[in-house]
């Protein structure tokens, strides 16, 4: 592991003191890739002993969607989680309150959303510090995630727990690269684009190839991707999933600070404490997790506007709505 940890750091080192224009872009990509391949290596170890891959903590999947509160030890995760579901997760003024994953559930717009109050993270999660990296597996489950912010700490730690999610394969707030990436049996690599491209030329997509052994693939680019975007394909495992940023503690800052901070994009100020603007929270939770409410109509009855069923956005055929209530009603479905 250690020898890993290390070549992850000169990777690192090395593209700190790269600078990046044109005649690097190609190096860079290089190193991109090599960096991707460690950490995957670093997520799941090949050896037999030692800790696993990183297991997530076992807390069974329930409800409609699942939504996950990250962040840093003491930012409120626990006091949110308790007066939005009612369950009980301990808080104290102490750091690492929390030690295990605890579910509580939101009946909100007759939907149940199981909301998951995770351990405290640190810096270096994403390479297995503390229990980072059962806290990013278990996040990596979610349908969406709410990273849990101290009104009074600075933003930088917003940057810092993005970056800890980034390395271990979650993509927030973004949609998958619109590239086509096919492997082919010979031919070589051919690369097409249909829009001019800053970021990536033949020998760039050709070395990024290389690395990971592929000598024969088409690829066409739809807009102007980078190389992370190319490496994030070839890697296949990324997960794209909504965040909210929620800045906790509220009460503690100025009315001028929360003015500013309120134009930034997917940010939702609350004080959990003190229950403010949690209503708000809930919206933005239901309006990012992008759900489908139906509501059926027994033969002969009024429609039942209590108990609708509930379809992602992802999947909202009429087979999956059939699977939804029951697998055997798609075989007797006409």
């Amino acid at each position: 592991m250690a020898t890993v940890m290390q070549k992850i750091k000169d990777i690192e080192d090395e593209m700190a003191r790269t600078q990046k224009n044109k005649a690097t872009a190609h190096h860079l990509g290089l190193l991109k890739a090599k960096l991707a391949k460690l950490r995957r290596e670093l997520l799941t170890p090949s050896s037999k002993g030692g800790g696993g891959a990183g297991e997530g903590f076992d807390v069974t999947k329930s409800g409609d969607a699942r939504v996950g509160l990250v962040g840093f030890p003491s930012v409120g995760k626990s006091t949110l989680l308790n007066k939005l579901t009612g369950t009980f997760s301990e808080v104290a003024s102490y750091e690492f309150t929390t030690l295990t994953c605890i579910p509580g559930v939101i009946m909100y717009r007759g939907a149940k959303i199981q909301l998951l109050d995770l351990p405290g993270i640190i810096e270096g999660a994403k390479d297995g510090k503390g229990r980072g990296r059962q806290v990013i597996s278990t996040a990596r489950t979610c349908n969406c995630i709410l990273i849990v912010l101290d009104a009074i700490k600075p933003i930088t730690h917003k940057r810092l727990i993005e970056k800890e999610l980034e390395g271990f394969g979650i993509r927030l707030n973004k949609e998958p690269p619109n590239l086509t990436f096919r492997k082919k049996d010979k031919g070589g690599i051919n690369f097409t684009t249909t829009v001019a491209n800053t970021h990536l030329d033949l020998e760039t997509v050709k070395a990024i190839c290389s690395e990971y052994r592929i000598h024969n693939a088409d690829i066409t680019l739809r807009y102007d991707a980078t190389a992370d975007d190319l490496i994030d394909v070839i890697e296949g495992s990324r997960i794209y999933m909504p965040c909210i940023y929620v800045l906790n503690k509220i009460d503690q800052i100025t009315l001028e600070e929360l003015e500013i901070l309120d134009k930034l994009p997917h940010y939702c100020p609350v004080s959990a404490h003190l229950e403010w603007n949690l209503d708000g929270l809930l919206d933005m939770i239901w309006e990012y997790l992008d759900l489908t409410r139906i509501y059926t109509k027994p033969k002969g009855m009024n429609p039942d506007y209590e108990d609708p069923v509930i379809l992602s956005s992802k999947k909202r055929t009429v087979e999956d709505f059939c699977i939804r209530i029951h697998k055997d009603m798609l075989k007797q479905f006409k």
